[in-house]
């Protein structure tokens, strides 16, 4: 009986020393030892709503990119609200260790981040349609059209809070404030009557006409090239008339299409073709006008709002257009037999298409490395 109780006691002081070693402290001792170590992450975000539609690959690198860009979010808030705080400028923020408690599950045995386990664990998730054992550019285009609605929701909610001053979870026209450069211009100001943040913008968001934007709606006045509320739809044509409509008639003339929306409909059918952008007006002007004819079901010489529908998600292309750019430039660059697909292997043997952040050292030797995308 002694024996089997030593046996016993033996193999509780293993596991309790098991488990000792694997802890969360042993994350915390990895930070005191590399004080200096952080996550590289990109720093092409902007807050302008014109920024990069570049998304993260890994869900977990975009979620500490978000965290990233809340604290600078928050920084930019608190100067705007008291602009006489100026405090000196500081490093870019970056995530601490300890704000992943998890995040040992993710780095190898040289304390890097582990590319190669990250890749293998997320390759079943991508490859489902079918799951056959490649990646597809359809199957990477979704994959990158989700993670972009998550960064999208996030910051929508993040801005809902923001306007929400009474913190019922809606926004109306009269919690929502214009930028500060409408504030403080008139009507002259160049860029004053582009609408998108008049109040017949918020009301071709508001669905449901109640007056009020709940958190899919404001996403849809945030981003309305992804909605797909036909008031909002039609606004965008509306707006895209009166941007290029010189002579004021309220219709877009084979001139003021020839010269601005013919140029954009061309470069998103060519998707990262040859640049014609040097193409003469001569050369161009046959095929505009083939299109003009096209859309102008009236023949009246003049496109409508109506008229201006079918090409107005080519004039204003949605996050699935941008995902697919992205898709097809990964493929382009890791497809080592030109088969169109990804395998596993081909990832893995690529792992800087696919991320542009890395844990390093103050030694920092990855500094070749560039995301050229």
């Amino acid at each position: 009986m002694g024996k089997v109780s030593v046996v016993i006691y033996i193999a509780v002081a293993l596991l309790i020393f098991w488990l000792v070693s694997h802890s969360p402290n042993k994350l915390l001792n990895r930070s005191h030892n590399h004080p200096a170590r952080r996550l590289k992450l990109r720093s092409s975000f902007t807050f302008t709503g014109a920024n990069d539609h570049r998304v993260a690959f890994d869900p977990i690198v975009a979620d500490m990119e978000r965290r990233r860009e809340d604290k600078e979010w928050e920084k930019l808030q608190l100067h705007s609200r008291h602009p006489e705080f100026d405090p000196a400028p500081a490093a870019e923020s970056q995530p601490e260790w300890e704000d992943f408690m998890n995040a040992e599950d993710y780095l190898n045995d040289e304390d890097r981040f582990n590319v190669t386990g990250r890749l293998v664990l997320l390759f079943p998730k991508i490859d489902v349609d079918p799951a056959d054992g490649f990646v597809s550019g359809s199957e990477l285009t979704q994959w990158n059209v989700k993670q972009s609605e998550k960064e999208i929701l996030h910051r929508t909610q993040r801005e809902v809070e923001l306007h929400d001053k009474n913190k019922d979870g809606l926004v109306s026209f009269a919690e929502y404030e214009p930028p500060s450069w409408v504030q403080n211009s008139d009507n002259s100001s160049f860029g004053y009557d582009m609408g998108w943040w008049k109040e017949e913008h918020f009301n071709a968001s508001d669905a449901d006409g109640d007056g009020l934007l709940n958190i899919t709606e404001f996403n849809d006045f945030m981003h309305p090239a992804d909605s797909k509320n036909p008031k909002l739809i039609q606004w965008l044509c509306k707006e895209e008339i009166s941007e290029r409509d010189t002579d004021k008639d309220g219709k877009v003339n084979f001139k003021e299409f020839f010269h601005g929306l013919f140029d954009l409909v061309r470069n998103y059918d060519e998707e990262g073709g040859h640049n014609s952008s040097h193409d003469s007006a001569d050369l161009m002007e046959a095929p505009a006008k083939q299109l003009f004819s096209q859309l102008d079901k009236d023949g009246d010489g003049l496109l409508s709002e109506d008229e201006l529908l079918p090409v107005i998600g080519k004039l204003h292309p949605s996050e699935q257009y941008y995902a697919k750019q992205q898709a097809d430039y990964i493929i382009s660059q890791a497809d080592a037999d030109k088969d169109g697909r990804l395998t596993l292997t081909e990832m893995i043997d690529n792992p800087y298409v696919f991320y542009s952040a890395i844990f390093n050292d103050d030694e920092d030797d990855f500094d070749d490395f560039h995301d050229e995308f």
